[in-house]
């Protein structure tokens, strides 16, 4: 749980620092790959620490995984310019990405599936409280210290999250013969790397017809093509293909792509809707995905425990996809007339739905696959729900741009190709007039993101209906 909150704490506590870090470092342009570097090298390890964590064992994997974290983590804190920044957070992710797996999947060497529920269920929690405590964190270290210390407090959680592996972490331990797929591992690593490029730099950086975005997602597919190619014959593949025609690790895996693409989509927006539409302050707006994060933390825990109880776990996600469908079409109703407190209704809702999802689908992996399997296939799980993300953000912001450039083509003629792009502060100074015409399409453009993703959840529903409950075992055999 330690080492959970030290990889999710990371995730959250530094964009509340980015203004701060351009304005010492300079080079805003280059503002996203502070976030991209660190995604990009976190996803492509996943499968990789997931394997290595069968064939080496989990605590030295972890551990591995810790210190290049820690070491990553001092070098951000020491950066003097944009460049050096977003190489150290790189380093930062090749260790970052598999302090959640290994954690995970390191659950099931100590404890059986029959009483996994519950513990999972705490794991959740921890994620959640993460996700809030984040930004306060990184808040409180930019007001009162420096942007750095949000990179330093990595140190002391860090060690003794070493410490107290080294001294009471105790796997099942089973010798092995090594083969290392390297064939398979560098053409996964280029395919992972092409998608995230493609999905975060598409839109933004480069525009969708752009010949070098296309060439990008083009590489891509040939590496995901040489990938399958190399899994076929490799003695101890990174990933093994057999694991697809597994019913329950390819239904999660799909859910988990589905309804990560959705949240991560969806709730990114939230902040700058408050900024926008409420004129709610940059720290007040972060506030408001206080709701969301309390409905998953609760539904993790309390679902965790009920699956412990009774011994089943497919109603859950089925409840859980939902539950989450209907919190975002609620979403899509609010005006921007309507009170505040629809807003932290619907998104604790959405939360609690989310809740009876993450979880219970890596538990189902892991209680229907070989223990040999462990770790690739709750990398597997992992890794499908990180590209939905990093999918659902690209997918979302290119939805949401396009629907608010349409509608303010109608009410801002000619002004619709820069006042897309305005932030808060310039639309709080737009004449009353606009100002009101420019709120309307915002909050419209913010209701198609939310009907579109509900859409999503919905496939994810359909899916989790097919899922099929599995005795949980009660030993590690």
């Amino acid at each position: 749980m330690l080492v959970m909150l030290l990889a999710a704490l990371d995730g959250t506590i530094v964009s509340t620092a980015l203004p701060t870090i351009v304005g010492e470092l300079g080079g805003l342009n280059q503002l996203s790959w502070v976030v991209t570097a660190y995604l990009l090298s976190s996803t492509v390890v996943v499968p990789l620490y997931g394997k290595f964590g069968d064939l080496y064992g989990r605590k030295r994997m972890m551990q591995v995984a810790i210190a290049i974290f820690l070491v990553g983590s001092v070098l951000c804190g020491m950066a003097q310019n944009m460049v050096q920044l977003i190489l150290t957070r790189a380093l930062q992710g090749l260790g970052g990405g598999g302090l959640v797996v290994i954690t995970i999947a390191s659950i099931g060497d100590v404890i059986p599936p029959a009483e996994r529920g519950r513990y999972q269920g705490l794991f959740g929690g921890v994620y959640g409280l993460a996700t809030v405590l984040g930004p306060l964190l990184g808040g409180f270290m930019v007001d009162h210290l420096s942007w750095r210390w949000i990179f330093y407090v990595n140190l002391p959680l860090g060690l003794l999250c070493v410490a107290i592996i080294a001294m009471v972490f105790r796997p099942h331990a089973r010798p092995v013969r090594h083969a290392i797929d390297y064939k398979g591992a560098a053409s996964l690593t280029v395919a992972l790397s092409g998608l995230i490029v493609f999905t975060t730099e598409g839109g933004t950086e480069l525009p969708w017809n752009s010949a070098k975005l296309w060439l990008i997602l083009a590489l891509a597919v040939a590496a995901i093509l040489a990938f399958v190619r190399a899994e076929r014959v490799a003695a101890e593949p990174i990933m093994p293909l057999h694991l697809f025609r597994h019913r329950i690790f390819l239904l999660s895996s799909l859910i988990g792509f589905f309804v990560g693409a959705a949240l991560f989509g969806s709730t990114t927006f939230i902040p700058l809707y408050m900024q926008v539409v409420k004129n709610a302050s940059p720290t007040e707006a972060g506030m408001q995905l206080l709701p969301l994060m309390g409905g998953v933390i609760v539904s993790s825990v309390v679902v965790g425990r009920l699956i412990s109880r009774l011994g089943r776990y497919r109603v859950f996600p089925i409840l859980g996809t939902a539950l989450s469908a209907t919190a975002l079409v609620l979403l899509g109703t609010v005006g921007e007339g309507d009170p505040v407190f629809l807003l932290y209704i619907y998104t604790g809702v959405l939360g609690a739905g989310l809740g009876m999802v993450m979880q219970v689908l890596v538990l189902a992996t892991q209680n229907s696959v070989e223990m040999k399997h462990l770790g690739v296939a709750t990398s597997g799980v992992t890794l499908f729900r990180s590209i939905g993300g990093s999918i659902g953000v690209s997918l979302f912001g290119a939805i949401f741009s396009i629907s608010l450039q349409a509608r303010l083509h109608d009410v801002l003629p000619g002004g619709a190709q820069t006042a897309h792009s305005f932030g808060p502060a310039a639309v709080r100074a737009l004449p009353a007039a606009l100002h009101q015409r420019y709120v309307h399409a915002f909050a419209a453009s913010m209701h198609t993101v939310y009907f579109v993703a509900s859409a999503l959840v919905v496939v994810a529903f359909l899916m989790a209906l097919r899922l099929r409950d599995i005795p949980l075992r009660t030993t590690h055999r």
